[in-house]
């Protein structure tokens, strides 16, 4: 596949997902949680979260627009910082499950033999376990924090991508453009890498965008079982701290964090269908 048509079918690729407005929506979206979670990360925004500003349990108000929680705290604050740590979780977990599962599956794909079937039984055992006893078994191994959180849900999210890479490099690996390469002494790394990967490229892509968004909903479950981030506020901390105030009436910490998780889920869901839709070369012409 030469660059001009590589570009060709980029290029029509972004126009019919402009086309769609709810694309549109999701991706503003994204690129508005990608902008606070930086702002954050720099400490721009949000870096004083863990400060009293105003009275216990004050409901949302114009001083206070997201209320307070127990202990003064803004709660818009503590979901400026959880959205810092959902998109780190999400963009940190996605490059190591996309580098486990692009290797592996290339390596599967393109050598076979016993090193394709160590390959595809790793593949089989992984997803044969459940993927929530998995996640809180590792966490339970390396112990708490950010870290585990990246470790375990990398470690743990890669099979489909892996999966599909070597399906890919299956069906490309004797077509002409390989061969050819071949012909002229190229070495297996340069068909690899030069060649055939550039070829599966949108696979890449799309994955991403659903690794990104499970990553960030599997982070919530294990901060709300007490198992991810500590000593930082998080979506799922908030949700396992404010459910108990909901005996009291006070919905809103629980709520925006709520809120804030489904918003973004939702849009990387959006996004990934419609990646798929402009990506996929069965579903173009459709």
């Amino acid at each position: 596949m030469n660059q001009t048509l590589t570009q060709s079918i980029w290029l029509e690729a972004f126009r019919r997902m402009a086309k769609s407005k709810l694309t549109t929506v999701a991706l503003i979206i994204v690129l508005i949680y990608a902008v606070v979670a930086l702002l954050a990360y720099c400490g721009i925004i949000a870096t004083d979260w863990s400060q009293e500003v105003g009275t216990s349990y004050e409901a949302p108000n114009i001083q206070h627009w997201f209320g307070t929680d127990i202990f003064g705290r803004s709660v818009l604050r503590k979901i400026i910082k959880g959205a810092q740590v959902a998109m780190n979780v999400g963009f940190v977990v996605s490059m190591i499950a996309i580098l486990i599962g692009v290797v592996l599956g290339a390596i599967g794909g393109y050598f076979g033999g016993v090193v394709d079937e160590m390959i595809v039984w790793l593949c089989s055992t992984m997803a044969s376990i459940p993927n929530i006893m998995l996640l809180i078994s590792l966490t339970f191994i390396l112990g708490k924090g950010i870290l585990a959180v990246y470790i375990a849900l990398g470690m743990t999210n890669w099979v489909e991508l892996c999966r599909l890479i070597r399906g890919e490099v299956i069906k490309h690996k004797d077509r002409e453009y390989v061969q050819a390469a071949t012909a002229i002494g190229a070495s297996h790394f340069s068909k690899l890498w030069w060649h055939i990967l550039p070829n599966v490229l949108h696979i890449v892509i799309i994955q991403f965008s659903g690794i990104f968004q499970i990553a960030i909903k599997s982070e919530v479950i294990l901060s709300y079982l007490g198992l991810g981030v500590q000593n930082s506020p998080s979506w799922g901390v908030m949700i396992n701290d404010a459910k108990v105030d909901l005996m009291y009436g006070v919905w809103w910490e629980i709520a925006f964090a709520t809120v804030a998780m489904f918003l973004i889920v939702l849009a990387f869901n959006i996004l990934s269908d419609a990646l798929r839709d402009a990506l996929d070369p069965k579903l173009r012409g459709k």
